[in-house]
């Protein structure tokens, strides 16, 4: 099992989680991005970086996932991507997506994408709290319990 994280947006506080585990648990972290990420030195703590542009990190965890990975992306349609190759996915806030949720959660980001592209103002996500940081570690934990 490897993990990989769309480390673009990624927030700091999951980035370190992240770290530690991967050491904890001796599996590779991969952190793709299209920017320097600094990341601790270790042998299971790797960056990828990517040209700059739409989608190139995305189409590279993409191509590079395999079955029974770990990714780590808050992009949906990576996420349905993913999915589809049977590589499990969780987002940031510790939300694992799955066959099932994650139609639901693609029809929803149509729909507040048609709405914003009409003029239509809508909020962005909640400010990432420490209730969202402890939901991140416990599901990460149990997924790699599993390895």
């Amino acid at each position: 099992m490897n993990i990989w994280v769309d480390a673009d947006a990624c927030p700091a506080v999951v980035k370190e989680i992240i770290c530690r585990a991967a050491e904890r648990k001796k599996i590779v972290a991969t952190f793709v991005a299209n920017q320097n990420i600094k990341v601790p030195p270790s042998m299971f703590i790797k960056t990828l970086r990517v040209a700059a542009g739409f989608d190139v990190a995305d189409n590279e965890i993409v191509a590079k996932a395999q079955e029974q990975d770990l990714t780590i992306t808050s992009d949906i349609p990576l996420a349905a991507e993913l999915i589809a190759k049977k590589v499990r996915v969780i987002n940031f806030r510790g939300e694992q997506y799955t066959e099932n949720t994650i139609r639901e959660r693609l029809n929803m980001r149509d729909f507040f994408d048609t709405l914003r592209s009409s003029g239509i103002q809508t909020k962005g996500p909640a400010a990432f709290s420490q209730k969202d940081r402890k939901a991140f570690a416990d599901e990460l934990d149990k997924l790699l319990a599993k390895v």
